[in-house]
């Protein structure tokens, strides 16, 4: 887990072209996060990739040093975002809140980029607006098909642009995600974007927020599906690239902390006073200088050091030790920590997709959710912690029954029934 070291790696910024510093955190050659294994596969060697991400002085984009091929990636996916309730009514209030903003009708359209199973797009549909769903993922756009949702397979860019306009139309609203992260071809991304947005539209984008990666340690947020670690500086910076700017930006408390941004056509309308505010709180808070990063790694490892020590101490008290979820952000934290089999017996998870599967890299065996209270280990490992308050409303009768979470970040600790919800 190297950190930066100040020397220049020979590699250059996917934004900007300028010269990359060497990474402030470096995890090693990783599996692919979503890559979860079939048992029948569990004696083959995995494909891994190094995975470690930088900062760039110049326009302030985080980013991966190395990327894996998109294909390997998303050809097909096991993220199904309608098993998450959360994801749900975030998904809902975000389609009531740009629909009333917006002023959207029949005769105002939405597309969506990276549309996964349909799970946003129902809630416009159902209000009467058009939508089109823009998903690579064949299994995952076949399921939004099948429930009515219009959805091209394929990845959006430049050479989507053609299809999309000539047969749906330009939209005046874009929706985007938690995919920002996922595209390396960044700048051809937000051209067709401009490309795709009528003059007055606007785009809506989602995505973690890399001040509160860095305020949790939450670096189990990187993984190869992430080419990127947005700040509002980093977007501006591309959005202007592309004769596009940012006009609000919101905070959402989904992912641990997200922002949402919106982009227009340059001088489409005033604004927002937000916009100034969090770039000066940025620049307080050192997201745009070099000096931020800097210890990051060090703080990387003394989570992961202070987890597996209390993770060992609890096996040897004697206690059944498993977790909870099998998110992307699973396999980096175990597989990172090298948390395997000898201290989780297993892992459970809502999604049937997963059940059956194996965690890539350390092999601990994905079983379904109702598994916990059957089984009853002492502590669980709270692999998708950004979802603790849902998660401990599903699994009442386990915490009743006097079961305990773990939840890893920012600092590993044990908590109770009572204790997390005020915790967290």
């Amino acid at each position: 887990m190297a950190g930066r070291t100040g020397a220049v790696s020979g590699r250059a910024c996917l934004g900007c072209a300028a010269a990359l510093d060497d990474p402030f955190l470096d995890l090693g050659a990783q599996p692919l996060a979503n890559a979860l294994l079939r048992p029948e596969d569990a004696a083959r060697p995995e494909p891994r990739f190094p995975l470690a991400v930088a900062y760039c002085a110049r326009c302030h984009l985080v980013q991966l040093t190395e990327t894996a091929p998109p294909e390997a990636l998303f050809g097909e996916y096991l993220y199904f975002t309608s098993f998450s309730d959360h994801f749900l009514a975030h998904a809902r209030a975000m389609a009531d809140t740009l629909i009333e903003r917006f002023a959207l009708s029949s005769r105002r359209r939405v597309l969506e980029i990276a549309s996964n199973d349909g799970y946003l797009l129902q809630f416009f549909q159902q209000r009467g607006v058009p939508v089109l769903g823009v998903e690579p993922a064949r299994n995952v756009a076949a399921v939004a098909t099948a429930r009515g949702i219009p959805t091209l397979t394929r990845f959006f860019g430049p050479d989507a642009v053609e299809e999309i306009v000539g047969g749906f139309g330009r939209a005046e609203v874009i929706v985007g995600n938690n995919v920002l992260a996922h595209v390396p071809t960044i700048n051809a991304f937000f051209e067709a974007v401009r490309d795709c947005l009528t003059a007055d539209g606007a785009a809506v984008f989602e995505f973690p927020y890399l001040g509160d990666t860095l305020a949790r340690t939450a670096f189990d947020t990187v993984y190869h599906e992430h080419v990127f670690y947005y700040s509002l500086a980093a977007v501006a910076r591309l959005a202007a690239r592309a004769r596009l700017e940012v006009f609000d930006v919101e905070r959402h408390p989904v992912h641990g902390e997200s922002l949402r941004v919106f982009v227009q056509h340059t001088g489409a309308r005033p604004l927002a006073l937000a916009v100034e505010r969090l770039r000066r709180a940025e620049a307080a808070a050192g997201l745009t200088s070099a000096a931020r990063y800097d210890g990051f790694s060090r703080d990387v490892r003394k989570v992961c050091d202070d987890l597996v020590r209390m993770l060992r101490r609890l096996r040897g008290e004697g206690r059944r030790l498993a977790a909870y979820g099998a998110p992307a952000k699973a396999t980096v934290l175990l597989n990172a920590c090298g948390i395997g089999p000898d201290l989780l017996e297993f892992t459970v998870d809502r999604s049937p997709h997963k059940q059956g599967r194996l965690i890539p890299g350390v092999r601990i065996p994905i079983r379904p959710a109702e598994d916990l209270v059957r089984e009853m280990p002492d502590v669980t490992l709270l692999l998708p912690w950004n979802l603790a308050d849902e998660i401990v409303t599903q699994q009442a009768e386990y915490l009743r029954k006097g079961g305990a979470f773990i939840v890893p970040v920012p600092t590993p600790r044990v908590v109770d029934a009572t204790a997390l919800r005020a915790d967290l």
